[in-house]
C-alpha cells in the first residue's frame, strides 16, 4: 500500500536520515550520580574545542517556560529543561553543547566538568515526611487517589478465605528500536521534526515553553522507530533544543545514543503491589483491595498513570466491593511514564495472581474458579468507575483452555511442569479529554487523501486506514493517501497512543468518508436540479436514472468528521504451559496460548502482528527484562544492552498459538476495540502463575516468585538461600 511498502524495502526516513542544510548536532552534559547539589558548571574547555557553536546551562534558557507534563498533579514541582541548584536524577540533562558535527559535541560535553556535592537517593517508594526529600517544599509523595468506597471490615472478618499478597512490577526500559530524537528549524514559522506519538501534544507544549501561538509552531513526525508510549510527552531535553535553534538561529539536531536511553529516558512500570482478596467456600470472590506504591522517578511526568491500575482492580470478575488506593512517589531515578499497557498490565498481574492463589487455597480448578466470578451482563460498571461496554469472557476462557490442552501435560514429563492462565480486561480509546479523534477525507482530480490525527510509529497505517477509506467510499485502496503526523496538515489530533488507533482515528475516517458522500450527493443533486435522495454513490461516480458524474468533476471537496466515544474494554485470556529444571531454576515455556477480543478487526494481518508484538514484550518482562538499580537509584547495568536485556526470537515459544473472539464494541459504529498492548497485560501473569504451579508439588514458595523470573529467583522459591546481589528493578 501507498507508505507502508517503503517501510518494508528499507527505504524508511528517519529523524537521524533528514539531510537540512547548516544543521548542527547537539550532545547533553549528564549527572553521573542519582542526587546531588549542582555547585557549579565549568565549561571553559568545551566553547573553545574546534566545531563547537554553543554551551548553554540553566542560565541561559531563563526565559523558557517548564517542563509541561501530561500526567502530573496540580502542585507539580517546577521540571527545568536543564537542571539548575541540584540534580536529582542520573543521566538529568545539566547542559548542553551544539557543534558542527555530533562527534565534536561529545568531545565537548565531555570536557564539561561538574561540581556536585552528594545527597542522599533513593530509589523505593515511600518514607513521607522525610528530611532528605528530593524538593524542599514538596513531600516525597507526589499524588495519593482511591477508587471505590473501602471494603466493610465485616466483609474481611466474615469472609471463608482471605487472600493477602505483595507484588513487585519491575521498573523496564522501553527501548523501541529508534531512541528519542528531534530535529528544530528556526523562523518564523518554528518547525520541529521529531519521532513522537503525540505531534499535536508536543506543538501545545512548546508554544507553551516559549511564548508562542500554536499556528507559529509545526510538528512533523517523520517514519519513526517505535514508541510504546515512551514517546508522547514533551520532554526537557526537546525544549532545550528548540532554545538553541532560536538562539542561534541555525537548525539543531539530538539523537539520543542507547546508553541515554537506558539511563536518562523515561521507564515503564516501577510498583509495590499489597492485594487482598476475600472469598467464601465456594470461591465466590467478595471483595478486592489493591494498594499501589508507584516509583515515579524524580519528576511527576506519569504521577498519575498509576491510577490506570487501581481503575482496573476489578480486572475480568463481578466483585460486589473493590477498592483501590495508589500512591506515587518521588525517587531519585528517571521518571517512570507510559510503557505498552500503562497501567493495566500491572493492574492484571496483581489480580491474576491473587486468583491463582485463591484457587490453590480452596483447591479449586483456577479456570473454574474465575468462570464463577466473571462478569456475564453487560454494560458492568464497576465499583472503581469503569463502565464495561461488552464480553463474552467465559467464551474467551474457553477458547483458550481449548488450545492450552492442560490436562495433555499433567505427569507428562520427566520435569515438573506447570499449567497457568491468567484473564484480564483493559481500557481502550483513552480517558476524558482525549476521547475524540478528527479525520477528514478530500478528493481532487488525483485521488483521495484522507487525514487523521493520529501519529503512526511504525503501525501499518498507511494500509489500514487506506483501506477503511477505500471500502467506505468503494473504490480502488490505492487511489487513497494518508496524512497524518504533521500538525500544518492536520489541524487536530491526539496521536497514537492508548490502543486508541482504529478505535477513534478510524471511525473518524469512517465518519468523513460518509460525509463526503453525503457533500458529492448534495453538490450533484445540486447540478442537476434534483434532490441528494435522487442522488446514489456508486464506487466514486455519482448516479441518477441516465445522469452520471465521476466525483473528480466535483473536486476540491472536503468533508471532516470529529468522533467521541466512551472507551471501550478489550479483554483476553492466556495460557502457558512451562518446565521447571529444579537444579537450576531455568524456565523452558514449551506453549503459549493467546486468545484476545479485540471488537471487530479491520485487518487481521495488522492485528495478529501487534498481538506479536506485545507478546514478545510480554515475555521480556516476565522473563529478562529489569532495570535494575542499586539503593540510591544509581543504574547497575555497565555493559548496556548487554546487561538489559530484550527479548529474542529464542525467547518466543516454538509453540504459540494465537486466537481471537469477537464481541463488537457498541460504542463504535465500526465495532472496533483497541488491539496492541494484550500480550503485554495478559503473558506475565500466566506465565508465573505456570511457574508457581510447577513448583508448588516441590514444596516451592510462590510468594517468593518475582519478575523476571531469573535461573536465581526461580531457585530461590523452591528454597534456595536469597541473593541481595540483583538490586532493585
Amino acid at each position: 500500500m501507498r507508505g507502508d511498502d517503503r517501510l518494508t524495502r528499507g527505504r524508511g526516513r528517519y529523524t537521524a536520515d533528514l539531510h537540512v542544510d547548516g544543521c548542527l548536532e547537539a550532545a547533553f552534559v549528564r549527572s553521573p550520580v542519582p542526587h546531588a547539589d549542582l555547585l557549579g558548571i565549568d565549561t571553559t574547555a568545551a566553547r573553545d574545542m574546534p566545531g563547537v557553536a554553543a554551551v548553554l546551562t540553566a542560565d541561559d534558557l531563563t526565559d523558557v517556560g517548564d517542563v509541561p507534563t501530561m500526567f502530573g498533579t496540580d502542585d507539580s514541582p517546577p521540571w527545568r529543561p536543564l537542571a539548575a541548584d541540584r540534580v536529582r536524577h542520573e543521566g538529568e540533562a545539566v547542559a548542553m553543547v551544539v557543534a558542527d558535527d555530533r562527534y565534536r559535541a561529545e568531545d565537548a560535553a565531555a570536557a564539561v566538568r561538574l561540581d556536585l556535592r552528594r545527597r542522599p537517593g533513593h530509589a523505593a517508594p515511600g518514607r513521607a515526611g522525610r528530611t532528605d526529600r528530593l524538593y524542599p517544599d514538596h513531600d516525597d509523595l507526589a499524588l495519593e487517589k482511591e477508587f471505590g468506597p473501602p471494603v466493610a471490615d465485616a466483609t474481611w472478618t466474615n469472609a471463608h478465605i482471605v487472600i493477602d499478597s505483595r507484588y513487585r512490577q519491575q521498573l523496564l526500559a522501553p527501548t523501541s528500536l529508534e531512541a528519542r530524537a528531534i530535529l528544530v528549524e528556526p523562523g518564523a514559522l518554528l518547525t520541529v521534526h521529531c519521532s513522537h506519538q503525540y505531534p499535536h501534544g508536543l506543538r501545545t507544549g512548546i508554544a507553551g515553553a516559549f511564548g508562542l501561538a500554536e499556528d507559529d509552531v509545526r510538528v512533523i513526525v517523520p517514519d519513526a522507530g517505535g514508541a510504546f508510549g515512551s514517546k508522547s510527552p514533551t520532554y526537557p531535553e526537546y525544549l532545550a533544543v528548540v532554545a538553541a535553534a532560536r538562539r542561534l538561529q541555525r537548525p539543531v539536531r539530538w539523537i539520543e545514543d542507547r546508553t541515554e536511553a537506558l539511563t536518562s529516558a523515561s521507564r515503564g512500570r516501577g510498583q509495590d503491589q499489597h492485594v487482598r482478596l476475600a472469598a467464601d467456600a465456594d470461591g465466590r470472590i467478595l471483595a478486592i483491595d489493591l494498594q499501589v506504591d508507584a516509583d515515579i522517578g524524580a519528576h511527576p511526568l506519569g504521577a498519575a498513570l498509576p491510577g490506570q491500575t487501581a481503575l482496573a482492580a476489578s480486572e475480568a470478575y463481578a466483585v460486589g466491593e473493590v477498592h483501590a488506593t495508589f500512591r506515587s512517589w518521588f525517587t531519585t531515578t528517571a521518571p517512570t511514564y507510559a510503557y505498552r499497557g500503562a497501567g493495566r498490565p500491572e493492574a492484571a498481574y496483581a489480580v491474576e495472581r491473587a486468583v491463582d492463589e485463591l484457587a490453590a487455597a480452596l483447591h479449586l480448578d483456577p479456570a473454574e474458579l474465575r468462570r464463577r466470578n466473571f462478569v456475564r451482563e453487560f454494560p458492568y460498571d464497576t465499583p472503581t468507575g469503569r463502565r464495561y461496554d461488552s464480553g463474552d469472557y467465559a467464551a474467551c476462557l474457553d477458547r483458550c483452555l481449548e488450545l492450552l490442552e492442560p490436562d495433555r501435560w499433567r505427569g507428562a514429563r520427566e520435569r515438573p511442569t506447570g499449567v497457568g492462565i491468567a484473564c484480564y480486561v483493559e481500557r481502550s480509546g483513552g480517558e476524558p479529554g482525549i476521547l475524540e479523534e478528527y479525520g477528514s477525507v478530500t478528493v481532487d482530480p488525483s485521488g483521495f487523501t484522507a487525514r487523521v490525527g493520529t501519529s503512526s510509529t511504525g503501525q501499518p497505517h498507511h494500509t489500514v486506514f487506506a483501506q477503511l477509506v477505500a471500502d467506505r467510499l468503494g473504490v480502488p485502496a490505492d487511489t487513497v493517501d494518508l496524512v497524518e503526523g504533521d500538525t500544518g496538515e492536520v489541524p487536530e489530533g491526539h496521536g497514537t497512543f492508548a490502543s486508541r488507533s482504529t478505535q477513534m482515528g478510524g471511525a473518524a475516517l469512517a465518519g468523513a468518508a460518509d460525509a463526503l458522500v453525503d457533500e458529492a450527493r448534495a453538490q450533484a443533486a445540486d447540478r442537476w436540479g434534483l434532490t441528494a435522495d435522487d442522488v446514489a454513490w456508486d464506487k466514486g461516480v455519482l448516479r441518477a436514472g441516465t445522469r452520471e458524474l465521476p466525483v473528480a468533476e466535483l473536486a476540491p471537496l472536503h468533508a471532516e468528521h470529529r468522533f467521541t466515544s466512551p472507551p471501550a474494554f478489550p479483554y483476553g485470556s492466556y495460557g502457558a504451559v512451562v518446565e521447571i529444571d529444579p537444579e537450576l531454576g531455568a524456565v523452558h515455556l514449551l506453549r503459549l496460548v493467546a486468545v484476545d477480543d479485540y471488537g471487530t478487526v479491520l485487518d487481521h494481518t495488522a492485528t495478529h502482528g501487534q498481538t506479536l508484538g506485545s507478546i514478545a514484550q510480554g515475555l521480556g518482562q516476565v522473563l529478562i527484562e529489569g532495570v535494575v538499580l542499586d539503593d540510591e537509584g544509581a543504574t547497575v547495568m555497565p555493559d548496556g544492552l548487554l546487561d538489559y536485556l530484550l527479548p529474542t526470537a529464542a525467547e518466543m515459544p516454538r509453540d504459540l498459538r494465537v486466537d481471537e473472539t469477537a464481541v463488537p464494541a457498541p460504542d463504535n459504529p465500526l465495532g472496533v476495540k483497541g488491539a496492541g498492548e494484550a500480550g503485554c497485560i495478559g503473558v506475565p501473569p500466566a506465565v508465573v502463575n505456570a511457574v508457581a504451579d510447577a513448583i508448588r508439588p516441590l514444596g516451592g514458595d510462590p510468594a517468593r516468585l518475582r519478575m523476571p523470573l531469573t535461573p536465581q529467583v526461580v531457585w530461590e522459591a523452591l528454597g534456595g538461600e536469597r541473593s541481595d546481589g540483583e538490586g532493585r528493578g
